[in-house]
């Protein structure tokens, strides 16, 4: 380790006076460690210890960092222009990643408009299934049903279909829309849905139906709700209730899309597609902040047929020209990869690597799907003590709540996925 220099040490500590980080205080006490670099698997921080990236840089960094094929994506893009408004003008970059996206999803999804984040995302799809509605003369469909141990995102709409209950947003709740949870899910991924799950659901459905728009659902796999793997059968006959009770479908695969659960989809583990889908995330392999919400012919022609005719939503930097050029280079480098194989073996690289986890007794679970690893502990983790611990170990691991995981890029080898796992095991076990 070396000794950090006058003029960074400056900006640390102005850092941590001035800026906030996620779910964090001004000046708070929980550790930051500064970054100067970051090159394939590996993060270098500024005293000069290098980490092995355990989490994508929250599961949007699939191909690693300084890339060269999205480095130059980035640089050529820039040559021509780095922005331009996307109301009245369009461009290349965003009609060839739209094209691919159409490509790339199940059927019917066949229009996309692109947002700026994945809470943003899914702000779209709700907009969409409401002006839907209201085309299609039933105003009063204005709620939406999900499941309990969900997340969707931070923003006020994307909140109220998120987890009721969890720390994350209880604080709002007094004025947060009301929506509909059903119980989420016990059959676990790999197993047949339990009918009680089902029957579950089909209850809460059947009572609120004439006033709900849309269900919205992680599709096999919840993410900052709880790491959850649920059964694919579960969501398969979720589509088929959607379809009795004529509501709409909505899929967020933002944590899931562009191949982290084994699946391009997470959804095609359960044979089945929605009416509005929302990605993000890994769209654009970690460069660029971009996402996308996909819905079929017959949904868009719905809401345009209705008042005022338009879909009233515009972000400012709608399909910014770098950001889709940035995606492109991404999905390309991605699908003309073995990235089933990559998946497939940092799976199998995680269920041997943490194995010695489930022996624990202050363990409570652990789990594995494709590229994410998971140890659920019985007791929320002490991330001042924790935190630091990965960091002395040579990894960057960001655990939360109960919960200590792994998202590696997909391009990690097998030794460095070992170096990850064992540096799980080793403090995790020091954790007791």
């Amino acid at each position: 380790m070396k000794t950090v220099n006058k003029a960074a040490q400056e900006w640390i500590e102005f850092e941590r006076r001035h800026v906030w980080h996620p779910y964090s205080a001004i000046d708070a006490d929980l550790p930051v460690f500064p970054v100067a670099s970051a090159r394939g698997v590996r993060i270098r921080l500024v005293d000069g210890r290098e980490l092995i990236d355990g989490m994508s840089s929250w599961w949007s960094a699939i191909h690693g960092y300084n890339h060269p094929v999205l480095n130059r994506a980035i640089e050529t893009q820039l040559s021509s222009m780095a922005h331009v408004m996307f109301g009245g003008l369009t461009h290349a970059p965003a009609a060839e990643l739209a094209r691919r996206l159409i490509e790339l999803t199940p059927e019917p999804l066949q229009t996309v408009f692109f947002a700026d984040s994945g809470s943003v995302s899914v702000e779209v799809a709700l907009k969409m299934a409401l002006q839907y509605w209201q085309a299609k003369g039933q105003p009063a469909r204005t709620r939406f049903v999900t499941v309990r141990s969900g997340y969707h995102g931070d923003t006020f709409n994307a909140m109220s279909v998120s987890d009721p209950d969890n720390g994350m947003h209880s604080l709002f709740s007094g004025v947060l829309v009301k929506q509909h949870f059903a119980p989420a899910p016990r059959s676990r991924f790999g197993q047949p849905c339990q009918q009680s799950d089902v029957d579950a659901f089909e209850s809460c459905l059947a009572r609120v139906c004439k006033e709900t728009a849309a269900v919205i659902l992680e599709p096999v796999v919840q993410g900052a709700g709880g790491m959850r793997f649920y059964s694919a059968d579960f969501l398969r006959q979720v589509r088929a209730l959607c379809d009795r009770y004529d509501v709409l479908l909505i899929l967020d695969e933002i944590a899931t899309g562009f191949g982290r659960t084994g699946r391009m989809f997470a959804c095609e583990h359960a044979g089945i597609s929605a009416d509005i889908m929302c990605v993000g995330k890994a769209l654009t392999g970690g460069y660029m902040t971009l996402a996308a919400t996909l819905t079929s012919l017959a949904v868009s022609a719905v809401i345009g047929s209705g008042n005022p005719g338009l879909f009233m939503h515009g972000p400012t930097f709608m399909a910014n020209p770098l950001a889709c050029a940035a995606a492109v280079a991404s999905l390309e480098l991605l699908t003309d990869s073995p990235w089933e194989q990559r998946v497939c073996a940092i799976e199998a690289g995680l269920q041997t690597g943490l194995e010695p986890c489930r022996a624990m007794s202050h363990v409570k679970d652990v789990r594995v799907l494709g590229a994410i690893g998971v140890v659920e502990l019985k007791r929320a983790v002490d991330m001042r003590v924790m935190q630091p611990r990965f960091v002395d170990a040579g990894v960057w691991v960001r655990p939360f709540g109960k919960l200590v995981y792994l998202m590696p890029p997909f391009i990690i080898g097998e030794e460095d996925l070992s170096s990850l796992s064992a540096a799980v095991v080793r403090v995790v076990g020091e954790s007791v």
